[in-house]
């Protein structure tokens, strides 16, 4: 009984060093391509994650307690080409020796817009980008100014990037989010957006008290989220953790004109015609889609999920719509063209549809094919404001 004792105690004694075990440390340096000259005050950060650091005066950076798995590695500084290299983080110290290409300067197209004009497309940006939840009202960007916004009025397409970190403080998560936007397309007429770009979560300063809000919000954002869902399918377990992934068919509306020619009549007819821009209105507010129908029995991961010949990295298959449900949670949010079956409870619901035969994602959840699938419902309303690191867990 003795013995037993004091081999639980040494236990408990050594847990904090096998928690520690399972971390890395990246080291390097960065240097000019061709004169191999050290480069300083480069930001070198793991995208979508919360490691990051500036090169010293030599060129030399260290990223020290990453958790083990597949992250995008980072390197960026004014002048030079952006470096992006994928990097296998285990157990075993990296040391990488990268250099950087000087930019090819050229000539940016000039918009000439007034403010009253920028103040508005960043307002649409801010709704689009940042996003309308709840989280939303607790972020503030601290430099708007650093976008490039232009809008094509006869498209109805509003296009943004930035030559810097965009700086977002996100009170609700506790989080400074520095998004570095390469693209930004937003389509008025089709509905959708895209964007790429490299990001890096700084943990804000609190209080325990602060803290313990901040811990209670992120689990909040993690649970059903896109993530959540991910994680759950290579591990599977999505009956476990709330999910059903369902075979979703549907077919086009043809009842209802395409988007673009709906858009042309109303704005023809708006100050002409009342009774045809009532029709086309009335043509508008038609669901998008016709004969949908959700298969009863749910997939199991199995037959969704396949392997890669890349360790850490996996592919999601399926040969219609994707229909996923999140039975913890209820949606409070109505969705015009989300099909919902009349006997099924108003859970959050999730329609993914694949630009190409698969997408491929890695072990912490993270959507790596570009473009990324395309989400309508409760996914789709989460942007910025909501979002993760890809290393966060919950209980972190």
């Amino acid at each position: 009984m003795r013995l037993i004792r004091i081999v639980f105690i040494v236990f408990v004694l050594l847990c904090p060093l096998f928690v520690l075990a399972q971390s890395a440390t990246i080291t390097g340096k960065v240097v000019h391509g061709e004169s191999k000259s050290p480069l300083a005050n480069a930001s070198v950060f793991l995208n979508n994650a919360t490691y990051g650091t500036s090169t010293a005066e030599d060129g030399t950076f260290t990223l020290s307690g990453v958790k083990p798995g597949q992250y995008e590695l980072i390197v960026t500084v004014v002048g030079y080409e952006d470096y992006a290299q994928t990097v296998q983080v285990g157990n075993v110290p990296l040391k990488l020796d990268i250099s950087l290409t000087q930019k090819v300067l050229m000539l940016r197209e000039v918009v000439i817009s007034s403010n009253a004009d920028w103040k508005k497309n960043y307002e649409q940006f801010r709704r689009e980008f940042i996003g309308t939840t709840e989280n939303s009202k607790l972020c503030k960007v601290l430099n708007p100014r650093v976008l490039n916004l232009n809008y094509h009025r006869s498209k109805q397409r509003l296009e943004a990037d930035a030559d810097e970190f965009l700086v977002v403080e996100n009170r609700a998560l506790g989080y400074r989010t520095k998004y570095l936007l390469k693209n930004y397309v937003s389509d008025g007429i089709e509905h959708t957006i895209q964007y790429s770009g490299r990001a890096l979560f700084e943990n804000l300063p609190g209080s325990a008290e602060q803290k313990k809000v901040w811990k209670h919000k992120r689990e909040e954002a993690y649970y059903g989220s896109p993530q959540h869902f991910f994680r759950s399918l290579y591990k599977d377990k999505l009956k476990e953790e709330g999910f059903e992934a369902h075979d979703f068919t549907r077919a086009l509306n043809r009842e209802r004109p395409p988007e673009e020619l709906i858009q042309q009549k109303i704005k023809r007819y708006k100050e002409t015609n009342r009774d045809s821009v009532m029709h086309w209105y009335k043509l508008s507010n038609l669901t998008k889609w016709s004969d949908e129908n959700v298969v009863k029995i749910p997939y199991q991961s199995m037959e969704i999920l396949r392997s890669t010949p890349e360790a850490g990295i996996y592919a999601i298959a399926f040969p219609h719509f994707l229909y996923v449900v999140y039975t913890k949670k209820h949606e409070l949010t109505e969705f015009k063209d989300v099909y919902r079956p009349l006997d099924m409870e108003n859970f959050e619901t999730s329609i993914i549809t694949l630009y190409g035969s698969y997408a491929l994602f890695d072990n912490n959840g993270t959507v790596i094919s570009n473009p990324a699938p395309l989400y309508e419902g409760t996914w789709s309303k989460a942007k910025l404001c909501d979002l993760l690191p890809v290393d966060y867990e919950p209980g972190d």
